[in-house]
């Protein structure tokens, strides 16, 4: 029984916007311009002669779109070294090569957007309309990003105008009552630009797949067709105003607001661990400022400034009803926010360096209560400082170089009941790069990196079940990596990555003797501690490649073969990732308004966490097969329809969480 509160736009508004949309078409217009990018929102070092070819990799506003891809877990699973999993909270989590949320920040338009006690995020809420790019940064990423990107970065970079009128409006319908609206509209007069944007993503729940009923013993929760308590509704606002008075200077204040609401599909696995949880609302905030001012012909400097908010509430049920509060807890509330600022001096005064020197404070704060109880709500608050810098080096017209270092403070300065405290890191990273041609480049690196343990990590009883550890030091990660990057033959480009890592300190659970056992209640029973007791091993390889195969034909795919080894005990595995991945795809244009696009997501098995009798349990692989067809009338209006999943195919990313089945979808676009 889905409880939804709000069903969200009516199917009459969606109708009135398309056909507002079209009867108003003027003449084709082109497609979104490549420089629509808002490029003072991406944190890239360049040098002053090459680096033609990008550190980071890139997923273009056309590719979200061309794939259907909503939200931003859905687009960086198709990009190699990425894949996605579930949470015990039915969330979608992120994790590049091997490292999860809390090791890879998401940021927007290089502000931090991870939620202050755990770290983490659920990348499901952010959607992608208003986009430009996504960008991923892996284990040489920038230490201009700031602290905590032990495993790389993902960048969400927002759009800049660059006509004086301009946007587009889409809207679209898939199964299981999926319903998206979306326009962006923005006006460059030069002076001066504005960028506005609405979207809302709706949907009452998903189907099933194939054969979901046949093997489950005992009977599922779940015994129709369509996933109970799945529903979801993200509603996106945002605006930026810019100044460029000239050049080179720009100023730019942005608002972006998001309005989550979602239910938790109950586990209906075969143990007894279903949870009855709905979130009537999941809400961010950000408020913030970015500027780049030329100082003179060779000195710029960049702020940024912000102030993030974000809310939850979290219901506990007793049954599927969704009616009985669960009689232990109570609705547990979230209030947190994040004040912070950066600065960051770019110097071109020495010839063939572009050094750039980088200052960074960030002030968490987390509000946890529970309503209707008389216990007083739990404060905390850490303030984290960093120093860095970068130099990229142009050592000859084809051999480059990028070194850094920064020192990193985290302080706790409040902390409900348990001792506050502070601790340190140092961070450092060196790339050679080598131009085989000048669009081709071989790059090898070598990184050293760290995350601060999160609120929840150093202070969480996890229900009273465990001790907290306020004395909890910094993960560590040795990253090296070799590869190639560019365009080696005439319609194509391809890349491949041998990559790893070696992390020391890895924050893992241990059981605590019960003589030195503080956990309420439970001292009777297993009493757990999170200790930096682990040493871990990621390696593996990367593959992209992108080919035109002739002028009606191309293809693509993404590979990742990943390896994980837990090197402190090797009978606890390391959970949630498969060993290979791969996302391709292949189009076929008969003609400038047709296009059919077919894609495969595969995967092999991975091991998830399972029960205290049986550790671990083995997913099936999966491959889930996608087919689009695609008209174009005009250049500036596009008309979509196809499928997901095509084969119906009933599978998990964990246990007792099964992923959509067949889900049939058709969407409209109209640019201006």
């Amino acid at each position: 029984m889905n409880q939804k509160k709000n069903a969200g736009y009516p199917a009459s508004m969606l109708a009135a916007v398309l056909l507002g949309a079209y009867s108003a078409l003027p003449a084709a217009q082109p497609a979104l311009a490549a420089d629509n990018v808002f490029r003072l929102g991406s944190i890239v070092v360049k040098g002053p002669q090459s680096a033609t070819l990008d550190d980071e990799q890139v997923m273009t506003s056309t590719q979200i779109e061309r794939y259907d891809l909503n939200t931003v877990g859905e687009a960086v699973k198709t990009l190699p070294g990425v894949s996605v999993s579930r949470n015990s909270r039915n969330e979608e989590m992120v994790y590049l090569r091997g490292f999860d949320a809390r090791q890879v920040p998401v940021f927007l338009d290089g502000i931090p957007l991870y939620v202050p006690y755990d770290g983490y995020v659920d990348f499901g809420r952010f959607t992608t309309f208003d986009l430009s790019q996504i960008r991923v940064a892996k284990g040489a990423a920038s230490l201009l990003y700031g602290p905590n990107i032990m495993g790389g970065a993902i960048n969400l970079v927002t759009r800049k105008p660059s006509k004086e009128f301009e946007g587009d409006v889409r809207i679209g319908y898939a199964t299981g009552s999926e319903r998206k609206a979306a326009l962006n509209v923005g006006t460059n007069q030069g002076l001066w630009y504005l960028q506005a944007g609405a979207s809302w993503l709706d949907a009452d729940s998903f189907p099933l797949g194939r054969g979901f009923h046949d093997y489950r013993q005992p009977a599922p929760t779940d015994t129709g067709k369509y996933r109970e308590n799945a529903y979801r509704s993200d509603k996106k606002y945002s605006v930026k105003l810019g100044l460029t008075p000239n050049a080179t200077d720009e100023y730019a204040i942005g608002y972006v607001n998001q309005q989550g609401e979602k239910g938790n599909p109950a586990y209906t696995g075969e143990l007894n661990n279903s949870r009855f949880w709905q979130w009537p609302y999941w809400d961010k905030e950000s408020l913030y400022f970015i500027s780049s001012t030329d100082i003179d012909r060779e000195h710029t400097v960049k702020f940024r400034i912000y102030h993030d908010k974000y809310k939850n509430r979290l219901e506990f049920f007793s049954d599927s009803t969704y009616t009985r509060p669960h009689a232990r807890n109570l609705p547990s509330l979230y209030d947190d926010e994040t004040y912070g600022a950066s600065m960051e001096l770019v110097s071109r005064a020495f010839r063939n360096h572009e050094l750039h020197l980088a200052l960074h404070y960030k002030d968490d704060r987390h509000n946890e209560s529970e309503e209707g109880s008389d216990n007083p709500t739990q404060k905390y608050r850490d303030v984290t400082k960093s120093a860095a810098f970068e130099d990229l080096i142009d050592l000859s017209d084809s051999w480059h170089m990028r070194v850094g270092a920064s020192y990193e403070q985290r302080e706790a300065r409040e902390v409900y009941f348990w001792p506050t405290g502070k601790t340190h890191a140092t961070n450092g990273l060196a790339e050679i790069m080598y131009d085989l041609t000048p669009g081709s480049q071989l790059f090898a690196s070598l990184a050293y990196k760290t995350r601060f343990p999160t609120i929840k990590d150093r202070y969480s009883a996890r229900f009273g079940s465990a001790q907290p550890n306020p004395d909890l030091q910094p993960e560590k990660a040795q990253h090296m990596e070799v590869g190639y990057r560019g365009a080696p033959w005439s319609g194509g480009s391809f890349e491949v990555t041998l990559f790893q890592s070696n992390i020391r300190n890895l924050i893992q659970n241990a059981v605590l003797p019960l003589s030195e056992a503080q956990c309420g209640d439970n001292n009777d029973e297993l009493c757990n501690q999170a200790q930096n007791i682990g040493k871990a091993r990621h390696r593996g390889l990367e593959i992209g490649l992108q080919q035109e195969i002739t002028r009606q034909w191309r293809a693509g795919l993404a590979y990742t073969y990943l390896d994980r080894k837990n090197l402190s005990d090797e009978s606890v595995r390391l959970t949630d990732t498969p060993r290979h991945r791969l996302f391709a795809h292949v189009s076929w244009k008969p003609n400038a308004q047709w296009e059919v696009l077919g894609t495969l997501e595969a995967e092999s098995g991975r091991y998830v966490s399972y029960s205290n009798a049986e550790p671990y349990k083995k997913l099936a692989g999966f491959g889930i097969w996608g087919l689009t067809g695609i008209w174009t009338p005009r250049s500036d209006i596009s008309l979509e329809a196809g499928v997901r999943n095509l084969t119906d195919r009933s599978y998990e990313l964990a246990d007792g969480y099964p992923m959509p089945g067949r889900v049939w979808f058709a969407n409209a676009m109209y640019r201006f």
